[in-house]
């Protein structure tokens, strides 16, 4: 692993979904540029202290080196570090595995495609949300057309955690306290690239539906980059979709919520409710959809680690993209096809940073339609 100190909280949750099913042992990483949080991991973890290393060039040249060196890397830095870790791990013959966004730029996120295509390398990105049972569910009954052609979207991802940069009553950044919101870290953007790009990966995964251009509003508030946005999307198919994401929503923690509506019916699934899908067929009333119960027949719900009644959560979700990843991995190795897994691939995250790339373009271009 790359970053993830002990005070990190992503990095933390990748350990415990590694862990869940018991395939993946954590043996080197450099997790903090300073020494003492390094070694406080390794420590934590009963790594042998030379396999905790002071930068991820040294780790990616040293694994590649050992006979018993790493299979994959798990890289959960800040986006400004993104691109040059992943690349170096490439370089060196390493599968990586990447928080999102990819990163900072269309032409980086492209180049690291196809380095790991030219190499042979599995690149999966955790876009979490595709990881729920519920959601690999929604995406089966879309494909068999449960609700049949796809004729509009709306989706939202809704917080409030940066409410309180509304109420400085300054127009300074010097009340914002957290990397996300500085461009050096975050890059263009960063609601839309924090959790806009999530609307953007699950509409896509669920529905298959790709965007072929998009027009944007972005709310600053004075500040350096977007706190709200919205932004309106054309699909290939000529079908649009209407998706919102703030960070200043007040009374919103976590609220991803997707509604996908079709000429026979309609699905909806909240995040902060994962274990239901909202079905609601045009000739029939609507019905709620449970994890875990016998209603659902899609080979999607087999994925399913616990009964019904005994919700599965956000770690959960990360282990079952490690979990398809790593077999994956495990049928590279031993001649099999890896491409029948289902995780979230480098092919997203280059997705994902074309998507921000547009809604940045479109909002300072006085909201005009960008093609994707």
């Amino acid at each position: 692993m790359v970053g993830g100190g002990m005070k990190a909280l992503i990095g933390e949750v990748h350990r415990k979904a590694l862990k869940f099913d018991n395939r993946v042992e954590l043996v080197a990483g450099c997790f903090s540029s300073h020494a003492d949080r390094n070694a406080e991991v390794g420590v934590e973890y009963g790594l042998d202290p030379a396999r905790v290393y002071a930068n991820y060039a040294e780790m990616a040249k040293a694994e590649a080196a050992r006979e018993d060196g790493i299979d994959f890397v798990s890289v959960v830095t800040p986006n400004n570090t993104h691109y040059a870790v992943c690349k170096a791990f490439l370089e060196a013959g390493i599968h990586v595995v990447c928080e999102k966004p990819l990163c900072f730029t269309v032409e980086q996120a492209e180049e690291l495609a196809k380095l790991s295509r030219e190499k042979g390398l599995l690149f999966g990105v955790t876009y979490t949300y595709t990881g729920y049972v519920m959601s690999k569910v929604m995406k089966e009954m879309i494909a068999e057309g449960k609700i049949g052609k796809v004729v509009s979207v709306n989706a939202e991802y809704a917080q409030d955690w940066l409410l309180g940069e509304l109420a400085t009553g300054n127009n300074t950044q010097t009340n914002i306290a957290v990397w996300r919101t500085d461009p050096a870290i975050s890059g263009a953007a960063n609601c839309v690239g924090d959790i806009g790009t999530h609307i953007e990966n699950y509409v896509h995964y669920v529905t298959g539906l790709k965007i072929k251009r998009l027009l944007a509003t972005t709310n600053k508030y004075g500040k350096a980059l977007d706190l709200n946005a919205n932004i309106i999307v054309e699909y290939e198919n000529g079908v649009n979709g209407a998706y919102w994401c703030s960070q200043v929503a007040a009374g919103h923690y976590n609220g991803l919520a997707v509604r996908v509506y079709g000429d026979k019916g309609a699905l909806e699934w909240v995040q902060e409710d994962p274990e239901h899908l909202r079905y609601t067929p045009v000739d029939g009333a609507t019905q709620l959809l449970a994890r875990g119960t016998g209603c659902i027949r899609e080979k999607a719900a087999a994925q399913g680690r616990l009964p019904g009644g005994h919700p599965e959560g956000l770690v959960t979700a990360f282990a079952n993209i490690y979990r398809n990843y790593v077999s994956a991995l495990v049928a590279l190795k031993n001649g099999g096809d890896a491409n029948i897994y289902d995780y979230p691939r480098v092919e997203d995250g280059v997705s994902g940073v074309r998507f921000i790339r547009a809604v940045v373009e479109s909002a300072a271009g006085g909201s005009k339609w960008v093609e994707v």
